[in-house]
């Protein structure tokens, strides 16, 4: 699942994961965080790479909720942000992301990292 406000910064995470379209992986897109909560509750994705700052719900939030209150740790969370400080790493860390990465981002390491965690061979 990608999850962002800026629809350009979700087509080029859709670029870098398109060859996963081969292996039968079924995406899902949000553009704010509580249209991302809604899918997430409903379709249960491995998967999702998360903008952090997203109007009518952040990312944190959205990461804690799933995490925390609706217990899915089966749901791998990316949070994806333009702030690299340690603390607001630590801050993600916290509210149960599995993996914190700046942006602007490697498309060959989101790929990657999509291929680790959905099993797929590269």
């Amino acid at each position: 699942m990608i999850v962002d406000d800026e629809a350009h910064i979700r087509m080029l995470i859709g670029q870098a994961l398109e060859e996963l379209e081969d292996e039968d992986v079924i995406f899902f897109t949000a553009e704010n965080g509580e249209q991302a909560l809604q899918i997430i509750r409903e379709e249960n994705p491995q998967l999702v790479f998360l903008d952090v700052m997203m109007p009518k719900m952040n990312g944190m939030e959205v990461c804690r909720k799933v995490k925390k209150e609706l217990g899915l740790n089966d749901v791998f969370i990316v949070l994806l942000t333009a702030k690299g400080q340690e603390l607001d790493r630590q801050k993600g860390l916290e509210v149960g992301a599995d993996l914190y990465m700046t942006k602007p981002f490697d498309p060959e390491v989101i790929l990657n990292k999509a291929r680790e965690v959905l099993n797929l061979q590269g």
